[in-house]
């Protein structure tokens, strides 16, 4: 990007000022004052495709008086309105609060983390056309990229004419788990009970009422997540000479009675289905890890 400013010409908002500094080559550096006192330093570096890379520094003894929240704005609003950046985007520390707020504050949401080996780093962006940060929408939509993404699986409580249990043989993990999966994004935990078992089993089933609720902690690679079970119905144990297992999931599914539950089900999992199996059928349960 060509900066079409004078070198020498300050950005202001009438008390903090940017000030342009030499620098290399795709790098757009300046010194940032508070009045005549230089406190410290912020750079625009230009990635190509109308993508510019933020970076600040406050000097330690002027931190926590919002200089770099009000310098980054004034970065920001230069880089899209005369440089013509369609993107900027900031990487942060995951440990580093204060960097994340102040780029929250300048607009930048948070996308992802980037691993590395001995730390994670935020992926924080904003493109040229998102709202304020000050207005309502632009608030809401920093809000919600900050807050928590727990995970929403969905399950059918399948039934035989005996009690048992279906249950499906999992390509990915040893042990027996309800037919289900994971809720995707915009789909309602109901919805997604019915399309995993179509998807994964072949059976057009109804979710009817919610049995249960099931908090998982983290566990064996997995986030914690929130588990839902639906009522499927009972249904002649002939149902599974239907099933079409999706092989890539699915090794085998077929109807359990407990022993074979308790022998073959992660504890979690056999809780679970202690619970559908002996509770009340007109109670709606909160559990944690089956309990």
């Amino acid at each position: 990007m060509t900066d079409p400013v004078d070198p020498h010409q300050a950005l202001s908002d009438g008390e903090l000022s940017l000030r342009r500094t030499p620098a290399s080559d795709g790098v757009l550096a300046f010194a940032v004052f508070h009045r005549r006192h230089v406190v410290g330093e912020m750079a625009v570096r230009d990635l190509g495709d109308g993508v510019g890379d933020l970076r600040w520094e406050i000097e330690p003894s002027h931190r926590r008086r919002g200089y770099a929240t009000r310098a980054l704005r004034l970065l920001v609003a230069y880089a899209f309105a005369e440089l013509d950046y369609l993107r900027l985007e900031a990487r942060v520390p995951r440990a580093d609060v204060a960097s994340t707020r102040i780029a929250g504050r300048s607009g930048l949401r948070r996308e992802g983390v980037q691993r590395h080996r001995d730390s994670e780093v935020l992926l924080l962006g904003r493109l040229r056309d998102d709202p304020e940060p000050e207005a309502s929408v632009g608030f809401r939509a920093l809000l919600n990229s900050t807050l928590p993404r727990k995970r929403a699986i969905a399950q059918l409580a399948v039934r035989d004419q005996h009690g048992r249990l279906l249950l499906c043989n999992l390509t990915y993990k040893q042990d027996w788990d309800l037919p289900g999966g994971v809720v995707e994004d915009d789909e309602s935990p109901h919805a997604a009970a019915e399309r995993e078992c179509l998807e994964e089993l072949n059976l057009d089933l109804r979710a009817g009422r919610l049995l249960l609720v099931d908090w998982l902690p983290a566990w064996g690679g997995w986030d914690d997540a929130c588990v839902f079970v639906f009522d499927g119905g009972v249904h002649d144990a002939s149902i599974t000479d239907a099933i079409v297992p999706q092989p890539r999931e699915i090794r085998r599914a077929e109807f359990c009675d407990e022993t074979q539950i308790a022998d073959r089900c992660a504890d979690f999992t056999a809780r679970r289905a202690g619970n559908i199996i002996h509770g009340d059928p007109g109670e709606l349960r909160y559990l944690e890890s089956g309990r």
